[in-house]
This record gives C-alpha cells, structure tokens and sequence, in this order.
C-alpha cells in the first residue's frame, strides 16, 4: 500500500432535498412559521407512534444518492481519468478526495500534498490580493514561506496576472481567476493534482500552456494526476487510465482508450438528443441511414434528412449540418447559407435535406450528426448526436489499407522527400 497515493473504500454521498412546501413548490413564511410551532407536537406523536409499534411519519425531505460504493485506488505517478454525463458524480468524488466535502459512508485516503482545481473560486479568499492567494494556498499546502517565494515569480509569469497582483481576486475575471488558480496548483509542489473541467473557462492559448504543465508534472515530475473532462481526445492523451461513474456508480475502469469505447457505447445507446424544437418543424429522421453502414474512407457520403413543416410558411431558413466523429470532435462542418441564399419551406409539406460530403478521407470509425435549423437568425430545430455513418476502411492513396498508428481524424495523402545537403565546411 505504500504506494498508492489515493485509496477509495466504499465511498457514498447522500444529499437531503427539501420537499416543497407550497402548491409552487417553494415555502412561504407563514408555512415556515407554521411548520416551526407544529415542530414540537410532530416530535411527540413520533416518540408515541415509536413506542405504540407504529412506523413513524416520514421526514420532510427526499434522499439522493450522488455516490454509491465507489472504490479504487491511485498509485503514485499515475495519470487517470474519470468521465461520465452530466450528473454522474465526478465533481462530488473529486470534493470528497479534496476534503472539501465529507462522504456519508466509505473512507478516503490521501498519502502526500493534494493540489485541486474544481471550480473557479476553489481555495482563493475573495478579499485577499492576488499575491495574498498565493502565498495562503501555499501555507495550506504545508509549504514554508521560503519554498514559496522561489516559485512566486514562475507563478506569476505563467499566470500573467503581474499587473493586477496586488488587486483582491474578486475583481478578477473567470479566466484570470483560473490562471491564477492553475498556476499556483501546478507550482506549489504538490505530490497529488486533482483537476475538474475548470479548465474549459480559460482561451485556447492558455489550455494548450496548462496541458503542457500537466504533462511535465505528471511525466517528467512523477506526480500523480486525477483529472476529469468531457474532452475524450484529451484524456487519451494525458491519461494512462480511466474510470467510467454512471449515476453515482463505478461502472467500468481500465485502460483510457477501452473506458472510452465503453462510454461511447453508452451515449450511442440513449439516441439522439433534441435540444431545440419548435411547432413550426419537426424532425423526422435521417432516411437512408441502412445505405451508410459499410463505407471507405475516399467514397462520397450523402445523407438525407426529413423535415415536416407545421401550421405556418417558413422563410429566410438557414441550415447547419455537422458531422462529429466518435470522440466529438467536428471533423465536417457545412452552412447552407455559403453556398446559397436563404430557404423557404410551405406550411404542412414534408421536406427533404440532401447533403453530400465528396471524398471526405475520414478515418475509420462511427459518425455522428448533428442538425440546426434558424429562421432569420431565431433558432427553431437543434437535433444532436444522430448516429450516421460508418466508415469501415481506409483508402490511402487509392488502395485499401490497414493503417494502425495514424492520428487524427482524416487519412493523409501526403508527399515526402529528403535530399542531401552539402557537407558543412569545418
């Protein structure tokens, strides 16, 4: 055990809601005042009801269980991750390994610094400056003055907040707010780091520069990484393992890349999702999808959308249709206003969308669609995560090949040469 730094035993997280109060669902004074001078007779009638045998009134609240019997452990110098949908559980068990929250049942053990990032605002005194921040995160950290002050101007340099250091963080911005915050985590020495999706706040410049930081303290340092995100390409690339909660429960753990694959399974499973709708359209489905299951990766894909128009004419109707592959990541995206004016759709008609992608070179794998329609800018059908096409082999350079080894999401064709230079003159 000496070298595991964080150790999950049977970890659960139960929350009391409130039931409602009122016919709204939210509770008035008088009911407050109400409820208050009943409180002492409800007392009594239970401890009567107790010892007539009877089963007690049920209490004025619901449980819910954000954690059930989640154990795993974390070795020192690992990287893992956890994922899952929204709800799942992950930012209560990354609070409860953070001490920030206590588990109703269960025990988790931490061995060594833990730094966390869970949410801007986590660890930093509103009133406080910014240099004032650091140097309590740090003594939190049970780090002596001296050790802070040699990292103080690497934070400050990574951060690039040095003209508003001595202003209180709650002037700050979100994305000062999390450079800052990052910074001093990553800096202070930490032996754990533990990360939620915080890091999603800052531009795009300043994510690239944390997940370099992540990576040379996780690989060159040894230090351990617990790291949570929806970004799946990035957790594959930082994390060495995974582990998939869904509705508070461990549901599968493992290498990152199988993890994945069981999570993509899972959110395939549940269907698209309508994110928009309106009287005004409706959604019928993708047509011909039995045609889109067997493709390679230089055939030309078309797909055929159905729409039904409602009581009223449409007009001034632009379309978006995105094509995201298994990792979410858009790798075909087309407007129909670049390659046209406006639509018009009459009232009751059905319609059909043909969109064609020509030789698109996608890698193998499942693909997924995406569907937005506006109606002079007013949003009116927003469908996500319909399942499309299949690409099942690749064509490099025309011929069908196994490729193992390629990232990214298309197949290259490419060209490469090396001549040879002149001897340099000593």
């Amino acid at each position: 055990m000496d070298d595991v730094a964080i150790s999950a035993r049977a970890i659960g997280k139960r929350y009391r809601i409130a039931r409602a109060g009122g016919a709204n669902g939210t509770e008035m004074l008088r009911d407050a005042i109400a409820n208050t001078a009943r409180l002492p007779f409800r007392i009594a009638r239970q401890v009567l009801s107790r010892s007539n045998g009877v089963t007690p009134m049920l209490p004025s609240h619901d449980e819910f269980w954000a954690l059930r019997n989640v154990t795993f452990d974390v070795k020192h110098g690992e990287r893992v991750g956890i994922i899952g949908r929204n709800g799942a559980g992950k930012s209560t068990l990354l609070k409860i390994l953070s001490r920030i929250t206590a588990p109703t049942v269960g025990r988790a053990l931490v061995r060594g610094r833990l730094a966390s990032l869970l949410e801007v605002g986590t660890g930093f005194h509103q009133e406080l400056s910014g240099r004032e921040n650091i140097f309590l995160n740090g003594a939190i950290l049970g780090m002596k003055r001296r050790e802070i002050e040699a990292r103080f101007d690497e934070i400050v340099s990574f951060a690039e907040v040095d003209r508003f250091l001595d202003m209180p963080v709650k002037f700050y911005s979100s994305g000062m707010y999390v450079r800052l915050a990052f910074a001093v985590a990553a800096h202070l020495d930490p032996d754990i780091l533990v990360i939620d999706e915080v890091l999603a706040v800052g531009d795009a410049a300043f994510q690239k520069k944390c997940l370099g930081k992540m990576n040379s303290v996780s690989r060159s340092d040894g230090r351990t990484l617990l790291f949570v995100t929806h970004n799946l390409s990035l957790l594959e690339a930082i994390c060495d393992r995974a582990y998939l909660l869904s509705e508070g429960r461990v549901v599968t753990s493992g290498r990152t890349s199988d993890v994945v694959r069981a999570y993509l399974a899972s959110t395939s499973a549940a269907g698209h999702n309508a994110r928009i709708r309106s009287d005004a359209l409706h959604w019928r489905g993708l047509l011909n999808a039995c045609e889109l299951n067997d493709l390679r990766s230089d055939n030309d894909i078309t797909m055929e959308f159905e729409l039904e128009t409602g009581e009223r004419d449409l007009a001034g109707l632009d379309i978006d249709v995105a094509v995201h592959n298994s990792k979410d990541e858009i790798v075909v995206h087309a407007m129909s206003r670049v390659v046209g004016p406006p639509l018009s759709l009459p009232r009751r008609r059905r319609a059909i969308v043909s969109y064609t992608i020509k030789s698109p070179k996608l890698m193998p794998g499942e693909y997924y669609v995406s569907f937005y329609v506006a109606d002079y800018e007013r949003p009116l059908l927003w469908v996500e995560n319909v399942p499309a096409f299949t690409v099942t082999a690749a064509s490099y350079f025309g011929v069908l090949e196994v490729i193992s080894g390629i990232k990214g999401p298309i197949v290259p064709e490419f060209a490469m040469s090396v001549t040879q230079a002149a001897g340099v003159a000593s």
